[in-house]
């Protein structure tokens, strides 16, 4: 996938007049229509323009092209259980770090119900870090694909704002998905089950 976006971007001029970048985004434009990613690569070159046409240093395209880029990424992961574009692409308002980084764990991780149902014959615990693995899997992907196209526009050098945004979207949503997986392996452990089982009405009836 880097190779795609990449491509986009060794022609994408990041300063100088607004033509020179708006023929190499036409051109960009064209070519990605003719590849089998060429949807996703179309995307791209959108969200690219708009980055040209605005100061990144607000820090506000780069949180939404990696937010984009995520939940781009994840869908696919999800589509052979769930089939395609399982999580929407609605876009928040709101695209500071924490902000980008809730909108991704409550996407992605708001499947997991769905995603255990196709697997009910495999161990809880299983389904559960295999889940975990899959939309972990997709969000790295499309951070690494975010990463590559504002890298080609010249904006992640040392001391950037926007390189520290993203990287601390990056920990906030493996955290996040850290703590998701804490979450259902202790609920699925047997102290966890116990304590249940003495809180209900049957539970706390004496033999």
């Amino acid at each position: 996938m880097l190779a795609s976006t990449s491509g986009l971007t060794q022609n994408l001029p990041v300063s100088g007049n607004a033509a020179p970048a708006s023929d190499a985004l036409t051109d960009a434009q064209a070519a990605a229509q003719s590849r089998p990613q060429g949807q996703r690569d179309a995307l791209n070159a959108q969200i690219l323009q708009a980055s040209l046409q605005v100061s990144l240093q607000a820090g506000n395209n780069s949180m939404a092209l990696l937010y984009r880029s995520a939940i781009d990424s994840i869908n696919e992961y999800l589509a052979p259980e769930l089939g395609p574009d399982a999580i929407g692409q609605a876009m928040g308002q709101d695209n500071s770090p924490e902000a980008t980084a809730g909108r991704i764990l409550s996407m992605s991780t708001a499947f997991f119900d769905a995603y255990a149902a196709q697997h009910k014959n495999a161990a809880p615990e299983d389904v559960a870090r295999n889940f975990v693995a899959l939309i972990r899997g997709g969000f790295e992907q499309g951070f690494n694909e975010a990463s590559d196209i504002l890298t080609g526009l010249g904006v992640l050098g040392e001391g950037s704002p926007i390189a520290e945004g993203i990287n601390k979207t990056f920990e906030l949503v493996q955290k996040g998905y850290d703590d998701f997986l804490a979450a259902k392996l202790a609920a699925l452990s047997p102290a966890a089950e116990g304590a249940g089982q003495k809180n209900s009405p049957e539970g706390s009836t004496l033999a």
